[in-house]
């Protein structure tokens, strides 16, 4: 197991690189001066060139790459060109918020999907399994950032019971978590309802029955185990998403989060910010599919055995090889 995480962890090194290059390129291409943005229109050419060559931009896009490249494997992501403040400082300050708007939608999703996805599942074509497949495809289709717009018309304005925007206690965060949070819901609502269709029709479904189990058991022990390996997937892949859906949310609801501050230095031609964040959520998002990996094996023990059984056929081998050698 430790070897597959050290694998994992070098095949990050690419999918990093290859985000570094895509960004970097976008953000060359993308018209504008930042040296003119930072100066104001009411510069002059002399002072906005001097800038330029301070900044590195007078240089050609291959050296630009590689100095950035270079920094980031330096632990440098450069500074802001806004507030001349270290990159990697900026983001760290607002990342807490992104990451705790996640992990408090990745629970709302989690309770919501799970359970509906179970009831659903063991009360096919009901009532409640078709509202829920309704309310699934509602969630699905809707984007979020006009779920969080009606959301703030209808409980901020019309009713009054929570905050519109800010993040000054724990009920600032009720809204921007539940609206992120349900539309992850449907995709687990409905890859646990398939998953556990299946499973619930195994033999070993109707054994445990057979010999008396309460259905509650049946159900959350052995049926719910055995379905949980899709559902962790798409948990996982949620998560990440949810890092990268928060900064339409952060925006909506103001909240002063690394997805707000990387809407607003697109604004500003601040590539240098807008490089780092986005290095900083593909890292996150990789972390996140690794730590998937890794849960996968406690689930299901019959992975972690598959694999053992992989690092033996290597070594086998390997062994015969040095005995035949000997023996000649």
């Amino acid at each position: 197991m430790i070897r597959y995480i050290l694998k994992r962890l070098l095949m990050m090194i690419p999918v990093l690189l290859g985000v570094i290059v895509i960004v970097f390129t976008i953000m060359y291409l993308t018209p504008g001066d930042p040296a003119r943005m930072m100066l104001g229109a009411g510069a002059s050419e002399e002072a906005v060139q001097t800038l330029r060559t301070e900044m590195g931009l007078d240089d050609s896009y291959i050296a630009q790459l590689f100095n950035y490249i270079l920094g980031v494997v330096q632990g440098d992501l450069g500074r802001s060109l806004t507030s001349r403040q270290p990159v990697l400082t900026e983001i760290l300050d607002r990342f807490p918020t992104t990451l705790r708007l996640a992990v408090l939608s990745v629970s709302v999703s989690v309770t919501i999907g799970l359970s509906m996805g179970i009831i659903s599942a063991t009360r096919q074509y009901s009532i409640f399994d078709k509202f829920a497949t309704a309310t699934a495809l509602i969630g699905v289709s809707m984007p979020t950032f006009w779920a969080g717009l009606m959301a703030m018309i209808v409980f901020s304005v019309w009713l009054g019971w929570l905050p519109a925007s800010g993040a000054f206690g724990w009920q600032y965060w009720i809204m921007p978590s539940a609206v992120l949070g349900f539309s992850s819901a449907a995709s687990i609502m409905r890859m646990t309802r398939s998953s556990m269709l299946e499973v619930i029709r195994q033999d070993y479904i109707r054994t445990a029955r057979a010999k008396g189990q309460k259905e509650i058991v049946v159900i959350i022990v052995h049926a719910l185990r055995n379905a949980l390996l899709p559902v962790i997937t798409v948990v996982g892949m949620q998560f990440g998403f949810l890092l990268g859906g928060a900064v339409l949310i952060e925006t909506v609801f103001s909240l002063p989060g690394l997805g707000n501050y990387i809407i607003r230095s697109i604004g500003t031609r601040d590539h240098m910010v807008v490089q780092g964040g986005v290095l900083l959520i593909a890292l996150s998002f990789s972390l996140v599919n690794l730590v998937t990996d890794i849960i996968y094996g406690y689930i299901d023990p019959r992975l972690k055995s598959q694999y053992a059984k992989v690092i033996r056929k290597r070594r086998v081998p390997q062994f015969g090889k040095h005995s035949t050698e000997k023996s000649t």
